[in-house]
């Protein structure tokens, strides 16, 4: 019997779908045994199922596919990032949050930068384009290891905090900067930072706004007709709210985390949900962004050039150490020292410097700069990679360690 070419192409994505989600599910269950961060098994298990080993997934970098999952799955996890802040616990340290994911993305990015120009001879543009794709902390990551270690709860909500805020901020910092590389135009930085902040703005304000009016219709007392369908709501919404707002030339990124932030913290707008209800839209929520996980980093390893990192090994690990050894710690004492309020000791201080994992969101910007065959994306996919993998197998494993050692455990 023969199909058409339609038939043949619905049974290869769904042949697709089981493929990431089975051996996701049973590499996710490896890294709870082992534990270890699920995206570290979920980016290696896409390695051995790519072209370069099996051969078992094979989506194109520039298809329509990779591209709604890349965008849809890092829209998804930064509304879980935004839902996951409690403002009501950051009173005492949101001078040192406000710096670190604003001024310290920026620090980051362009310390980052300069060793890209060093280690692999990148024009300055690119070199700054690569800085501000891994210049983001990761709440994927961050959050669960950080839940399993314990720690003081000031320096918790900080950290998981800080890796929600500034997804956003290296997202827009990102696609700035690709502006200016797709235009070709001559790089301002007057005008690179008034536009940041205008799409950070509108972001921002639309986000709140199209998120009050989605809680209103699953939590407000009278007007919650919608909250049996809470979690359809917030699927759609999520594509709602980036769409709105992309077509705006606004930041869709930061308005579905500002979404995320409006539902996570309902209670301070006046909303309230009946505790089933709330913990089955909570659970909708952290099972949706587990499989948006899934398929991000499976298809991002599955899309690894071995022969690219091969050749980029060296630069990309100078890169990396960079990254994590002078560019993090400037960072965190720029941004936190001028907090007299927060009251930071040394050894929350150090801790800090340590907890910054890179993954989904540089991962997906990488993936989409690869999509859209942007200057010199194929180098900075390698370091990107090479940042995830070192930052989350290196860094997360030995979270509990270190924190035990500044003794910042909570028993």
């Amino acid at each position: 019997m023969e199909y058409s070419p339609a038939i043949i192409h619905a049974k290869s994505l769904l042949l697709l779908l089981g493929v990431v989600l089975g051996s996701g599910t049973f590499a996710g269950f490896i890294a709870r045994l082992i534990n270890v961060p699920d995206v570290v098994l979920f980016l290696l298990v896409g390695m051995l199922l790519g072209g370069a080993c099996l051969g078992w997934v094979n989506v194109s970098v520039d298809s329509t596919v990779n591209q709604l999952l890349l965008i849809f799955g890092s829209c998804y996890i930064l509304f879980d990032g935004g839902a996951s802040v409690k403002l009501i616990v950051l009173r005492n340290v949101w001078p040192t949050l406000l710096l670190i994911s604003t001024i310290g993305v920026l620090i980051t990015a362009a310390i980052t930068g300069l060793a890209a120009k060093a280690f692999l001879g990148l024009p300055w543009i690119i070199a700054l384009l690569l800085g501000s794709t891994i210049a983001s902390t990761d709440p994927a990551t961050l959050v669960p290891v950080i839940k399993q270690v314990k720690i003081c709860a000031k320096v918790a909500q900080t950290v998981m905090s800080e890796s929600a805020f500034n997804d956003a901020m290296g997202t827009i910092l990102t696609f700035t900067v690709l502006g200016i590389v797709m235009s070709n135009s001559s790089f301002s930085f007057s005008d690179s930072i008034v536009a940041l902040l205008k799409q950070s703005l509108i972001g921002l304000i639309g986000g709140v706004v199209l998120g009050y009016l989605a809680t209103l219709l699953i939590a407000h007392e009278k007007y919650n007709f919608l909250a049996e369908y809470a979690p359809v709501v917030t699927l759609m919404s999520v594509a709602v709210v980036y769409l709105s707002l992309d077509s705006l030339n606004a930041s869709g990124f930061m308005a579905v985390f500002a979404f995320g932030m409006v539902l996570g913290n309902k209670e301070l707008f006046g909303f309230k949900m009946g505790q089933g209800e709330a913990g089955k839209l909570e659970d909708y929520i952290l099972n949706t962004s587990l499989i948006m996980r899934m398929f991000i980093f499976i298809l991002l390893g599955s899309q690894v050039n071995f022969v690219l990192l091969q050749q980029y090994l060296w630069g990309s690990l100078s890169v990396v150490a960079v990254f994590v050894l002078v560019a993090r710690p400037i960072t965190v004492f720029v941004c936190a020292l001028p907090d007299r309020r927060a009251k930071w000791t040394w050894q929350e201080l150090v801790f800090m410097c340590w907890a910054r994992e890179t993954g989904v969101i540089p991962g997906a910007l990488a993936g989409m700069l690869v999509g859209i065959k942007a200057p010199h994306a194929d180098v900075i996919s390698s370091v990107t990679f090479m940042s995830i993998l070192m930052t989350i197998t290196v860094q997360a494993t030995t979270t509990r360690w270190l924190a035990s050692k500044l003794k910042l455990l909570e028993y």
